[in-house]
């Protein structure tokens, strides 16, 4: 039976090229091996079009695992279990993950395999491109399903290495899962033979040599250990090929601050930031899509979208930590620039008018943490606020910007913001995120992004702290900060600080990008999640076995060959 499936599995594979530029259906497989070259188009589209169906799960379990988001409460949905940290084997989005990431991979390699290296540079160029995906996706199965590269990877298991659909697909017999370190040595190998190979730049939704060196910037430096324990090694490579991408290609820039803020509407075509994205167009993104895709989650523009998730406590700290943000329509200042991908559901009142509240966050029963958003009074100086049947006097600690403290009834003092009252989705004021939503200002259209600048210099800081140049680090560091943070400079950079200082900014700056959870386990570091929302109070160490994801049991079930599970404990 195993047998059986695993054929329908590589049929389909193979045959999913149903591509935009093959008008009639999939590519035939006598077109195909009759001039494989004739037909290099098409199947390489449909390489592509894999990724699109594979970066949904790959968004969520990337990025809900983390702690820059919060959901309003539990969920029937299979994408609960990411930021549960409930880990099963039997999740269809991670099913996803898994079944389309192998099928570009078996997409690309039977192209690799197809066509001859060295006819001409242009379809070099093509199978560079099937290379650069392959080693992205064994990159990304193996940072989700392989535990951390600094935990022991030559005896920690990855996942299996199966390059191409066999000859004998009757008998075939796949390979277990590979080591960590096996896994990561085929995906550099691939992404190494891109760059060799890309020689055509056809812009940033197709795969490129300076893709391929992103990507390596971060593959290298998720090998290169912790802060307390760096590789010192693969630090060098990741500064290495983050300075192919920065200092020898002219084609990408950082946006100034202005346009930065804006980012999330531009096409990937029209922004010179990025580096790699995966290409969504309004016509094939429309109707449930609006409410079911990434964006659809963090927010509801015109209408469209639950907007169930909202920015973190935690996140929105982070940004107010250099002066606060205000979102109200009529005091719009941005401290932070990466504030502007946060929207508030200021709720107005039947005049037409906004209610003032002061909002802090209390503890509660059990230790759980809440919001409180509490209608304020003024009387001359005095401001105070009404919870229930309990008056506060809120006390200064920064007027100008509307911080204050008050003394409350459980005797802990709570400091907060003097707002307007934001709509509650149930206990919570809606926060929502519009990074993922608006692209060409079509409501919850999103491309994701995969590489951009912006990342690649937070890549070569934090290769150059753990080399112990903190000198090139800081001035990297920098160059994000005080895009976002006018005079926002961090003043020094040394080995007792350099952790904490990177992790936060790339915390701040690659938000709502998929890496986040991953940014914290590699480093060996815990994620604590002690702020309002249903996961409050949790902290999970980067030792702990749901650091991993469960290899899905339909995967395991249709395998030909033995596919080992991850611990369950």
């Amino acid at each position: 039976m195993k047998k059986i499936i695993a054929i329908v599995f590589i049929a389909l594979a193979f045959s999913s090229c149903k591509i935009d530029k093959e008008p009639f259906g999939s590519l035939q497989s006598e077109k195909i091996n009759e001039d494989p070259e004739a037909s290099m188009d098409g199947l390489l589209n449909g390489v592509y079009a894999q990724l699109k169906a594979w970066s949904d799960p790959m968004h969520r379990l990337g990025e809900y695992a983390g702690d820059n988001i919060m959901i309003r409460g539990s969920s029937t949905d299979a994408f609960y279990e990411f930021i549960s940290f409930a880990r099963t084997p039997n999740n269809g989005r991670l099913g996803t993950f898994w079944d389309s990431g192998y099928k570009a991979i078996a997409q690309a390699s039977n192209i690799i395999n197809l066509v001859p290296e060295g006819k001409n540079e242009e379809l070099d160029s093509k199978l560079g491109e099937c290379y650069y995906v392959r080693g992205m996706m064994y990159f990304y199965l193996v940072r989700a399903f392989g535990r951390p590269y600094y935990q022991s990877p030559e005896t920690n298991l990855g996942v299996p290495i199966v390059n191409g659909t066999p000859t004998d697909v009757i008998n075939a017999s796949f390979p277990d899962r590979a080591t960590v370190k096996a896994t990561y040595e085929q995906a550099i190998a691939d992404l190494k033979k891109a760059e060799e190979m890309i020689s055509v730049n056809k812009g940033p939704i197709f795969a490129s040599k300076e893709a391929a060196q992103a990507m390596l910037s971060r593959v290298y430096l998720y090998m290169s250990g912790t802060y307390e324990n760096p590789n010192r090694e693969f630090a060098q490579l990741s500064v290495d090929y983050a300075n192919k991408v920065i200092d020898m290609s002219t084609k990408y820039s950082l946006l100034p601050r202005d346009q930065f803020m804006k980012y999330n509407t531009f096409t990937p075509e029209n922004n010179r930031e990025t580096i790699f994205a995966i290409k969504r167009v309004a016509s094939e993104f429309s109707g449930d899509d609006h409410y079911y895709g990434i964006g659809g989650m963090y927010s509801n523009i015109g209408g469209m979208g639950w907007g169930e998730m909202y920015a973190s406590a935690k996140y929105i700290s982070l940004l107010n930590e250099t002066g606060r943000n205000d979102w109200r329509p009529d005091n719009y200042k941005i401290v932070d620039a990466r504030a502007a991908f946060i929207e508030p559901t200021y709720s107005k009142t039947t005049a037409g008018g906004y209610t003032e509240v002061f909002r802090f966050i209390k503890e509660e029963a059990n230790n759980a943490l809440n919001y409180a958003q509490d209608t304020i009074t003024r009387a001359g100086a005095t401001i105070t606020c009404k919870e229930r049947g309990d008056v506060y006097t809120l006390t200064p600690v920064d007027a100008a910007q509307g911080i204050y403290n008050i003394n409350y009834k459980d005797g802990k003092t709570y400091t907060g913001f003097i707002d307007y009252f934001i709509t509650l989705n149930r206990a919570y004021p809606q926060f929502y995120i519009v990074k993922a939503s608006r692209e060409g200002e079509d409501s919850q259209l999103h491309s994701p992004v995969i590489s951009r600048l912006g990342e690649v210099y937070l890549n070569r800081a934090e290769a150059y702290a753990k080399l112990g140049n903190y000198g090139m680090a800081l001035i990297d560091l920098n160059k994000i900060r005080t895009r976002s943070i006018v005079n926002g400079a961090y003043t020094s950079l040394n080995a007792s600080n350099a952790g904490d200082l990177i992790d936060k900014e790339r915390q701040l700056e690659l938000a709502y990008q998929a890496e986040r959870s991953f940014d914290v386990f590699r480093n060996g570091k815990p994620l604590v999640r002690q702020y309002p929302g249903p996961q409050s109070k949790t902290s999970i160490p980067a030792t702990d076995f749901r650091v991993v994801y469960y290899i899905p049991q339909s995967a395991i079930n249709s395998y030909p060959g033995k596919l080992t599970q991850n611990p369950t404990n």
